[in-house]
């Protein structure tokens, strides 16, 4: 391989990103609180806040030791001219451009996934497990793996075949790979509730009842075309509660976990429905979608511009340009660009969350209740009350809850 600007930048790029990731995660582990923080002492006693800081540690520590060994793996197979064997290995195949590039991405993928299967299975049942999260057999995880590894092959399989097609045969493949893209993501935005989502977890229709009531009567209230209300088995698989919405148009539809029910009151899942309506009443979803394709877009037409380019190719040690190892090489080049994009959208996304908040308040008349729903949710996760302001800053997509909470109470 040779060392041009190219090799210089990624280097330098994943070891910067990585020190700065770093050093942030030390300083949130030094942000940790001896004390409950005043607006907290109502709910959270001194033995579930000693055990919302030790779960923060070790989780960091664990993101820590997952981190030093994606780069460790990444530069020893880069180093050691792993792209070039994959390559003539492929190769050796002779089975045409498309195939030969489906099994390169394939084995990459697969040889990924394996190396993630261990650090996995030990987030889940030990870690997640030791603080009461975990709910899943192993038997429960391995269906999972499986149906994932399935659907991947069914829909990832094709895009990248009409990916890899599009580069090698049409003009503007930037432009093409872009709008279908984007078609493909938005159609399967669209039938996943329905056909991809019971695949995991069974819906089933609120019952009865004053909640089911309390919600419809919200989204009347908030000219919410709500069209079902479901529960969620998410006890299948952990202790912890979220509630989200699906579906386009006059199709929306509100998924809440049976663990978010069991635990918190009509008042305050009321609140975070309204939450959940002012996300869409505030257009995020719409504005979300939009940056997602117009990033989308700029991703290909850079792509375009540096396809089969040469110095990138030397600087990974590959002797023969093609579109597969193109694409494979942009993707690394621009896992960097990636975080910068993900620091903007974390950035918009609090704004957002802010907003929601607002609307609830607004909407149910009623602060207190979101207030108390986000303390129930901050003890049912064990979530960390005292972050550090910079690790908020690149990554939180969400405030921290005393802030939210205290822009409630204003």
């Amino acid at each position: 391989m040779q060392f041009n600007a190219w090799f210089f930048f990624i280097v330098a790029a994943f070891v910067i990103f990585w020190k700065v990731d770093f050093f942030i995660t030390l300083l949130n582990m030094k942000s940790l609180s001896p004390e409950v923080p005043d607006a907290f002492r109502d709910i959270f006693d001194a033995d579930t806040y000693a055990k919302s800081q030790e779960y923060t540690r070790i989780r960091s520590v664990f993101g820590i030791g997952k981190s030093v060994l994606s780069i460790v793996v990444f530069f020893t197979f880069w180093w050691l001219g792993g792209f070039q064997w994959l390559d003539n290995w492929v190769r050796g195949f002779e089975c045409g451009p498309i195939l030969t590039g489906m099994i390169f991405v394939g084995v990459l993928f697969l040889a990924n996934y394996l190396l993630t299967i261990p650090l996995d299975l030990y987030s889940t049942f030990k870690i997640e497990a030791d603080f009461g999260f975990n709910k899943m057999t192993f038997g429960t995880w391995m269906g999972d793996q499986a149906k994932a590894l399935i659907l991947g092959v069914i829909i990832g399989a094709p895009m990248l075949a009409l990916i890899l097609w599009l580069f090698q045969t049409v003009p503007n493949a930037w432009l093409w790979g872009w709008v279908v893209t984007t078609v493909f993501s938005l159609f399967l935005a669209y039938v996943s509730p329905t056909y991809i989502m019971p695949l995991f977890n069974k819906f089933e229709p609120i019952g009865n009842g004053p909640l089911k009531d309390e919600i419809h009567k919200m989204a009347e209230k908030c000219d919410f075309p709500l069209k079902e209300v479901s529960i969620m088995d998410g006890s299948k698989r952990s202790s912890k509660s979220n509630a989200f919405f699906t579906g386009f148009g006059n199709n929306k539809r509100i998924a809440l976990f049976d663990t978010l029910v069991e635990k918190h009151t009509v008042p305050e899942l009321v609140a975070v429905l309204a939450h959940e309506i002012g996300h869409f009443k505030e257009k995020h979803i719409v504005k979300g979608i939009t940056i997602s394709i117009l990033t989308t877009g700029l991703m290909f037409f850079l792509l375009g511009r540096m396809m089969e380019s040469r110095s990138l190719f030397d600087a990974f040690g590959v002797k023969e340009t093609s579109v597969y190892l193109s694409l494979v090489l942009f993707g690394i080049l621009m896992q960097p660009v990636g975080e910068l994009l993900g620091i903007g959208g974390n950035i918009l996304s609090r704004k957002h969350e802010f907003e929601a908040d607002a609307y609830a308040a607004k909407v149910t008349g009623d602060p207190d209740a979101m207030v108390s729903a986000l303390k129930q949710l901050s003890k049912d996760n064990l979530s960390n009350l005292t972050p550090d302001p910079a690790y908020v800053f690149l990554n939180y997509s969400h405030p921290p809850v005393i802030q939210r909470i205290e822009a409630l109470r204003e």
